[in-house]
């Protein structure tokens, strides 16, 4: 794993809530996965491979969710939350903070309670600085047309640590999910941290993170470092105007810079009517003083339309673009997994209950019976991925038939 992995996930926004018979049966499979994944190859393999938006996905497949709904990730943190919560750090060497809604703002308080559940192994206001430092590359430097409702993170005792956070966007019904890892460092925005990111649909994004970023990141910086706020307010107030009048831009850009913009950069700009506010916040900066882009990311008050604005502004007067590349690398494909136990919204087929309850059983009689010795337990693991294979076997000669192509 790289210091900084980012993936990405789309899914599409559904209605209903699991019910409680259901939700008894996930929460048991689940805890009894992670914990076997934690006993067989330590904490650190779980944050590991919480970072891989497929397998997070396939993760909640097998457990009886929906294959394609935005709901997988509530389930999958919920579970692996009651799996290992703050406190659980020092006894299981991992813990799930922060969630979804509220629980997204609970980060910090979380990981003052788990570094204390084992003795400082973890440095709380790092992992606080990482939590805010990754909410805003994916809300902020790149604007993709969704807006965050879900931030959870996973921690090891040994510091490796994954960012899980979700976005919605209300005119598409769709989410996407966004997956930040590293270990102990902070993820960068200095250079593009994107690795695997999986989504149906990809479109254009303003992204301050892409290695094609760089002039105009540092451009922003200089801006907000050289220039009285009084006259980025000033450019901010043009933008309003031209946001306005869009056929009226380009003149206005050609006649004072001979510059063109391209429409698609204006699409990411939101009017900014309260220039107090925008004063204040500049004046802010200059006091700071931020010597480089991360520092000014971190600014309170510095929010995404603020940004869009800095980047357009800096734009027209240094004349560099930044990078509209939606970091899509392949689609996102897990139905196969969904075969394992069926769906909740009974694609492929409704939730086989009995065979859930069965794997739960061989798991954990696996990890927790004691009469079991290390043989009979590998056997007992041997058993499970016997039966693994047979489901996906079916599932692939179903699939053929059954699954649709995105």
């Amino acid at each position: 794993m790289r210091s900084s992995d980012i993936g990405v996930a789309d899914l599409p926004l559904h209605d209903g809530r699991v019910p409680p018979y259901l939700m008894a049966r996930m929460r048991r499979l689940g805890i009894a996965i992670a914990r076997v994944i934690v006993e067989e190859f330590g904490p650190r393999e779980l944050v590991y491979r919480v970072a891989d938006p497929l397998w997070l996905q396939a993760y909640s497949n097998v457990i009886g969710m929906d294959w394609d709904s935005s709901g997988a990730t509530t389930v999958a943190i919920y579970v692996l939350k009651s799996f290992a919560p703050p406190r659980a750090l020092g006894e299981l060497g991992i813990a799930f903070l922060g969630g979804k809604g509220s629980d997204s703002l609970k980060v910090p308080i979380e990981a003052r309670e788990a570094s204390e559940s084992c003795r400082g192994c973890i440095d709380a206001p790092s992992l606080s600085t990482i939590s805010r430092l990754s909410a805003k590359i994916d809300s902020a430097l790149l604007q993709d047309g969704y807006e965050l409702y879900i931030h959870a993170l996973a921690v090891a005792e040994d510091g490796s640590w994954t960012i899980i956070q979700q976005g919605m966007n209300t005119d598409t019904r769709m989410a996407r999910r966004y997956h930040i890892a590293g270990r102990k460092s902070e993820p960068s925005v200095e250079r593009d941290p994107h690795a695997a990111i999986a989504c149906n649909r990809s479109w254009i994004a303003l992204n301050l993170v892409d290695e094609e970023s760089y002039a105009i990141r540092r451009s922003i910086l200089d801006l907000v470092k050289d220039s009285a706020a009084e006259r980025i307010v000033r450019y901010v107030a043009e933008l309003n105007r031209a946001k306005s009048r869009a056929r009226s831009l380009e003149s206005w850009i050609r006649g004072s810079r001979e510059m063109h913009i391209d429409k698609n950069l204006l699409r990411f700009y939101r009017p900014i009517r309260d220039y107090g506010r925008l004063r204040r916040i500049f004046n802010q900066i200059r006091e700071l003083a931020p010597s480089s882009f991360r520092d000014l990311v971190l600014v309170r008050g510095l929010g995404k339309d603020t940004i869009a604005a800095l980047a357009l502004v800096a734009h027209l007067i240094y004349g560099f673009r930044p990078s509209l590349r939606d970091p899509v690398t392949h689609a996102l494909d897990p139905l196969l997994y969904a075969y394992a136990h069926g769906g909740k919204d009974g694609y492929p087929y409704p939730v086989n209950i009995k065979r859930l309850e069965e794997t739960a059983s061989i798991i954990e009689q696996a990890i927790d019976s004691s009469r079991l010795d290390s043989m009979e337990k590998k056997r007992a693991l041997r058993r499970l991925s016997a039966f693994v294979d047979r489901v996906a076997r079916r599932a692939l000669q179903s699939s053929k038939s059954m699954r649709q192509p995105f």
